[in-house]
């Protein structure tokens, strides 16, 4: 009995358990389908009201097309009411102005009517004056025409002439005005010294005794410097001073130069001089090429060869007339590339020929041949510019001018050397120019007497008053200008003044 006790009861609990489990199963299920029956509820009432809310939102859209849908309907139809009307306001201005045109026509016509019927009557009324002024005149249409036609064509070319002739007059005074103006501007602007100084050939010294020391013992000291230097020394009656001669102006100037030092030295012999020679002769090379150079830069001309360089160097040691011919050169460089620059010429050109318009007076030369053509084949070896090389070859007119640039390195060089105190007389050829001046004055009939003054600037002449009117002393003054222009050379102009006086005199009594 108990052993069945203690089997049921494990059993009893177990199918207890069971029925409660079963229970609670039950009961959850039905709440879960209660939930759910709910849920259900509660998204079908939600779906309704958001399918409300739809068909409210879809009718609002609906009224808003609609209305505007009718906006837009007026619009169009009110626009196609204002094209209507402008195409009703446009045909009838087309209306209008097609009457406006058919009565424009009908008016040309008769106006063409009218001018018609005038040409008519006019052409009848010319054809009676035409045989009526061939009546009168003896001379048919054709003749007419032909002489009228003849004397307008003269009057024509006669008016034409004088048009050209006062055209003419009026460039050339312009042309001369603007190439005054060009020039004065250009010597204006020019800014080197007026004269350079000449060469001085005499060495001065400390006292007489120094000329015996420069001879030497037997003159061995005075042949040892002419052979290094190729000079003559003269040394004669002049007190404290001795005379180098030498056609070489840069073998004359290291000749100075060494003589000088020795001089200041106090030894002197022939080693000593020959020293001194070579270190004044590399001295001189030196400053010979630094010369060049200089030139080249200062005037900003480069692509020159070393030949080249030392031929301008060597122009600073020469004159010509007083006036040394690296500042010429250089001053006619100057002056050319201005004038260039002011009439629209290669300025590059200009200024490359005036610098070496007178290189071949640098050039070491035993031939005959002028200093033009030495600086001509120069040019050529340095492999200058064609027209660089006419510059050279036409600046005295020997060659026939090939471009403007030549001509303006002649104008700038006449510039250069006939300018007031660029060149130096001589005293005798200044005496002579001014006694020349003055007789050719008294050669002609009623002068009476002839001052050149000015430095011969000006011919001042005193006429005679009975026998040169007012009339005939323009004429006087005329022929003495033409005379001295065609029997002198000079530089500048010379200003011929003629002075005839009338002289009254009584005496009260």
């Amino acid at each position: 009995m108990q052993v069945w006790l203690f089997v049921a009861l494990p059993l009893g609990g177990f199918f207890l358990g069971l029925a409660v489990r079963w229970l609670y199963a039950k009961f959850q299920l039905s709440s879960s389908e209660q939930a759910a029956e709910r849920i259900k509820q509660d998204a079908i009432k939600e779906a309704e009201a958001r399918k409300k809310e739809l068909i409210l939102e879809t009718k609002d859209q609906l009224i808003k097309e609609r209305s505007q849908q009718e906006k837009d309907l007026r619009e169009r139809r009110s626009e196609i009411q204002r094209f209507e009307r402008r195409v009703l306001q446009k045909e009838e201005n087309l209306e209008r102005k097609l009457a406006q045109a058919e009565k424009q026509l009908q008016s040309n016509i008769n106006r063409e009517r009218i001018l018609s019927e005038k040409e008519e009557f006019l052409g009848q009324q010319e054809e009676r004056w035409v045989k009526e002024l061939e009546r009168v005149s003896g001379l048919s249409s054709e003749e007419a025409k032909k002489l009228i036609i003849a004397t307008l064509e003269n009057e024509a070319k006669h008016d034409a002439q004088v048009i050209l002739n006062k055209i003419e007059q009026e460039t050339v005074v312009a042309v001369e005005k603007k190439a005054r103006e060009i020039l004065v501007s250009i010597i204006q602007r020019i800014a080197t010294d007026v004269t350079s100084d000449v060469t001085v050939t005499s060495v001065s010294l400390p006292n007489d005794e120094m000329k015996g020391r420069i001879i030497g013992r037997e003159g061995r000291n005075i042949r040892t410097l002419e052979t290094l230097t190729g000079v003559d020394v003269i040394i004669d009656d002049t007190p404290e001073a001795v005379v180098i001669s030498c056609f070489d102006p840069v073998r004359k100037e290291i000749a100075k130069r060494a003589m000088e030092r020795l001089i200041s030295d106090g030894r002197i012999h022939p080693a000593r001089i020959e020293e001194v020679v070579q270190k004044i002769t590399k001295e001189t090379t030196q400053v010979i090429y630094d010369e060049g150079e200089k030139v080249l830069f200062d005037l900003s001309l480069h692509n020159f060869s070393t030949d080249g360089i030392r031929a301008l160097g060597r122009l600073y040691f020469r004159t010509s007339y007083g006036q040394n011919v690296l500042a010429h050169s250089k001053e006619v460089a100057i002056l050319a590339g201005m004038i260039a620059a002011e009439v629209g010429a290669n300025k590059e050109i200009a200024k490359r020929g005036a610098l070496l318009h007178d290189i071949g007076k640098g050039i070491e030369s035993e031939s005959d041949s002028t200093h033009v053509e030495l600086g001509v084949e120069l040019a050529r070896k340095m492999g200058e510019d064609p027209k660089v090389i006419n510059c050279i070859a036409a600046h005295h007119g020997d060659t026939e001018f090939m471009c403007p640039e030549a001509v303006i390195v002649q104008i700038a060089d006449s510039i250069s050397a006939a300018r007031p105190g660029a060149r130096r007389e001589t005293l005798d050829s200044y005496i002579k120019r001014l006694e020349s001046l003055e007789k050719i004055a008294g050669s002609f009939d009623g002068v009476e007497k002839a001052y050149a003054i000015q430095a011969g600037r000006e011919l001042r002449i005193m006429a005679n008053n009975e026998r040169v009117s007012d009339e005939t002393a323009k004429e006087l003054a005329r022929g003495i200008a033409k005379k001295i222009e065609s029997e002198l050379r000079y530089p500048g102009r010379i200003r011929v003044t003629i002075i005839r006086e009338t002289r009254v005199v009584e005496y009260a009594r």
